[in-house]
């Protein structure tokens, strides 16, 4: 490949393809003038370009390279619109009809005042045009026309000089349109606030560009934010320590730009970020505000629904006990005494949490509450006699589609993802108060859910709203900032039962026993030893991958489906790590049948009809959430698809939906997940 600068000049005969997402276009250029070797009158042009015009002459900046399916194409790392050259065009495009008002003899004071880059100087600063005789109304009509007509393309060109690429490019115009441009030079390090995918680093390489000095308060703030949301985000922390943060910031500054930095100077800039409430310190612990406040929300809208609750018209004791006995008698279900004591407890409060290890019979409280709660409310189980106007006042929802699914299969009642319960993410990520309808609302698997999930679903309650929350209070804390659940049962201060004796256990199970052991920090003699239902396998590190294919092996030819056979691992890295063990137990339990085999290559990862994906990010459109499990049902290549680009046909337990090759990074093969999942 090329790499020396090269251009390209001329007439935008088609747009072949422009990525809606982003700027990215494919275009079909009438060469006029160029600096390359090429014998052909046109030539294919990439890259990331702005508002592009068929039939406008535009000057392309980059290299040819070598496409394998498309073969040569001109690649362009920057371009610009050929503007007028000489006085009397740039009189003849000001005094065009996108300016209305705006005739040859003001155009023409214009460029006398101004020059031939008056364009440019009005973009920049539009108060130039003062004292030329034009009324305020005239000059703001020419500079908004300007910024319309020409304003996108400097961004683009602009983000281009920047290095951003087209996704990138994309999300920044999204987020602050014509004044992106305006906003990076003023301060570069907003864009670590603002833009998913931008960190320090890349902020301050921008910096350096704009002469940012090492010891500017604008970078101190930049890289103590980072930081801040850094170990916030990636520890799963609300807050951190002072010294934790004027530590790690420092390391951060100092490896960025090789220039020592002082304490002092670090923690003056905490100082100014917490006066300027961009951050909230209280004695040594420092919180981003955004956590703070969602803290803050989450411990107000508790206690709103507390009160909200105590006014309210409850049954009687006598009368719950009564009706949970006729639950008992139809479902043929003996409670003992702590479940019945958790089941009453629940219908008397407006909050209640209920904790559990495994086995332990949260879910059969769980029915048993729901089967009460209708019995007292005269609610019939039968969804068929509910409609979108009176809706089935039992909600039941869980962080994940699959605890979705086992808590739906339990109560044989319809469950959801809290995502797709709240509608998040459809046309905002925010939510209006009292968005559900007053009733039951369980909450399953309670201890995945992060501090910013539970302060939107708090949000989004009706005040006579009673609330379940289930969950095991050993288990992993979210992968979001907070551990919630572990919180609210540590603070004492709601109503809650633990639940201690197990029940789910069938005569040769050894699992839930030892699970229990495990938890208490204890292991059974028998650990290695194999069990009818476990095995222990001991082995080196490197030959995990080996060992974990030989039993997936095994159970593929004992004729267990790709659905019944699930591998956890705790890492993504490694020898024995997730992204090594998916290709293999893919090479396993769907190979790859001969070379004619329909399959898409996305990066190192090869997608194939049958393959077991996952879900990495919640898709509200589609009806498809973080977390929830998937087979690849049909593949489509770009030249057959409508859209023109690669596409995968997923179903989501019944829920087929389009991943078009954009969207391959929000799947990932899931032959392998991670506990957490």
């Amino acid at each position: 490949m090329d790499t020396r600068e090269e251009t390209v000049t001329g007439r935008v005969k088609s747009i072949f393809f422009q990525n809606p997402t982003n700027f990215f276009k494919i275009l079909l250029i009438e060469i006029s003038a160029t600096t390359i070797t090429w014998t052909e009158s046109d030539i294919v042009v990439t890259g990331t370009f702005g508002d592009i015009k068929e039939d406008a002459t535009y000057t392309f900046t980059g290299h040819v390279v070598d496409h394998p399916k498309y073969g040569q194409q001109f690649q362009a790392d920057n371009y610009h619109a050929d503007q007028p050259t000489n006085k009397s065009g740039l009189v003849d495009y000001l005094s065009s009809d996108k300016f209305p008002g705006i005739g040859p003899k003001t155009a023409t004071k214009i460029i006398d005042h101004l020059g031939m880059d008056a364009i440019d100087k009005i973009l920049d600063d539009p108060k130039v045009l003062a004292g030329l005789g034009m009324t305020a109304a005239k000059r703001d009509m020419l500079a908004t026309n300007l910024k319309s007509n020409q304003g996108m393309e400097r961004v683009i060109i602009g983000l281009n000089d920047y290095g951003f690429t087209s996704n990138m490019a994309g999300r920044i115009y999204q987020q602050y349109q014509n004044d992106a441009l305006d906003v990076i030079k003023h301060n570069p390090y907003q864009l670590i606030n603002d833009i998913d995918g931008i960190g320090f680093t890349r902020a301050d390489q921008i910096a350096a560009k704009l002469a940012i000095a090492p010891t500017s308060q604008l970078r101190l703030g930049g890289a103590v934010m980072d930081t801040l949301q850094r170990l916030t985000d990636g520890e799963g922390d609300t807050y951190v320590t002072l010294k934790s943060l004027v530590t790690q910031t420092l390391d951060l500054l100092e490896r960025a730009r090789n220039v020592a930095v002082s304490p002092d100077a670090v923690g003056q800039a905490i100082v100014t970020l917490a006066k300027d409430n961009a951050l909230i310190a209280e004695g040594d612990r420092i919180f981003p505000k955004r956590l703070f406040d969602a803290e803050w929300q989450i411990g107000r809208q508790l206690k709103g629904l507390a009160e909200a609750d105590a006014t309210a018209t409850e049954p009687e004791l006598a009368e719950i006990e009564k009706t949970l006995a006729a639950v008992e008698a139809d479902t043929g279900i003996a409670y003992d005494a702590t479940q019945r004591k958790a089941i009453v407890t629940a219908l008397q409060s407006p909050i209640f949490l209920l904790t559990g290890g495994p086995g332990t019979g949260k879910t059969t409280v769980t029915d048993g509450i729901v089967r009460t709660y209708a019995r007292l409310h005269d609610l019939s189980l039968d969804l068929d006699q509910y409609t979108t106007d009176e809706p089935f006042p039992i909600m039941l929802a869980a962080p994940t589609g699959r605890a979705a699914k086992r808590i739906s299969e339990t109560t044989q009642l319809p469950a959801s993802t809290i995502h797709r319960l709240l509608g998040l993410g459809v046309d905002t990520q925010e939510f209006a108060p009292n968005e559900l309808p007053n009733g039951l609302l369980i909450i399953d698997e309670m201890s995945m859910v992060d501090t910013y999930l539970f302060r939107t679903l708090l949000t989004a309650l009706h005040p006579g709203m009673k609330i379940v929350l289930v969950g095991d209070k050993d288990q992993l804390p979210s992968v979001g900032p907070g551990q919630v659940f572990a919180d609210l049962l540590r603070s004492g201060v709601l109503p809650q039962t633990a639940l201690t004796h197990i029940h789910r256990q069938d005569a040769d199970s050894s699992i839930i026993p030892l699970a229990h052991a495990v938890n208490a920090g204890k292991l059974p003699d028998d650990f290695t030893k194999p069990q009818v239902d476990r095995s222990f396998l001991a082995c080196a590190p490197s030959q995990v991958p080996e060992v974990v294919g030989q039993v997936v092996q095994r159970a593929a030819v004992k004729q267990f489906s790709i659905a019944d056979i699930q591998v956890l691992a705790p890492m993504y890295r490694g020898t024995a790590g997730i992204d090594r063990l998916n290709p293999l137990l893919q090479n396993i339990l769907n190979p790859k049948r001969s070379a004619r085999t329909k399959a898409i290559q996305f990066g190192e990862t090869e997608y194939r009809i049958g393959d077991k994906v996952l879900q990495l990010v919640n898709d509200p459109n589609q009806n498809v959430f973080n977390g929830e499990i998937g087979q690849i049902v049909g593949i489509t290549l770009g030249k057959e698809a409508e859209s023109k680009t690669d596409e995968l046909t997923i179903d989501f337990d019944g829920n087929e939906i389009t991943c078009k090759r954009s969207d391959f990074n929000k799947i990932t093969l899931a032959y392998a997940t991670s506990i957490h999942k």
